[in-house]
């Protein structure tokens, strides 16, 4: 990780809209060598750069879920943060991330509903100023109430 937010809870009722998080991740080799362990998705695409030379992305890529799962991570650590649950996750995958790319993740509370601790969250993934990923998040948010 390079730069990031202290990691925390920000409970339903300090959330507002407009709120953000974010944090950077180099993408490295190992880092895609663990995800294909821990997955057990090893497609030639992601380890074998002969292989990937040959596809439509030139060259190996990282696992999509690999920077989704910085989304996840924003999430359960900066905001909402600890305690909160994941409802539900859309994902659209717009450009490829390679290895070495910096990959700059930024989570946005969109709504909140109070009553129901559910917040929607804007979900962004950038490589310099292009997004490679982008999607909505719907949350239970941790709540003062229930410590």
């Amino acid at each position: 990780m390079l730069d990031n937010a202290p990691r925390g809870t920000i409970v339903i009722e300090e959330l507002a809209v407009g709120m953000s998080r974010s944090l950077q991740k180099i993408v490295t080799d190992e880092d895609i060598e663990k995800f294909a362990d821990v997955s057990t998705d090893r497609n030639p695409v992601h380890m074998d750069d002969d292989y990937a030379r040959d596809t439509i992305f030139g060259g190996r890529i990282a696992h999509g879920m690999l920077t989704a799962g910085l989304i996840s991570a924003v999430i359960g650590e900066q905001l909402p943060g600890h305690g909160t649950v994941y409802l539900g996750q859309t994902l659209k995958f717009m450009a490829p991330v390679r290895p070495g790319d910096v990959v700059n993740t930024e989570v946005t509370v969109m709504e909140i509903d109070h009553q129901r601790r559910r917040v929607t969250l804007d979900c962004q993934c950038r490589v310099g100023d292009t997004v490679v990923l982008k999607g909505e998040a719907k949350v239970l948010a941790p709540s003062a109430k229930f410590d």
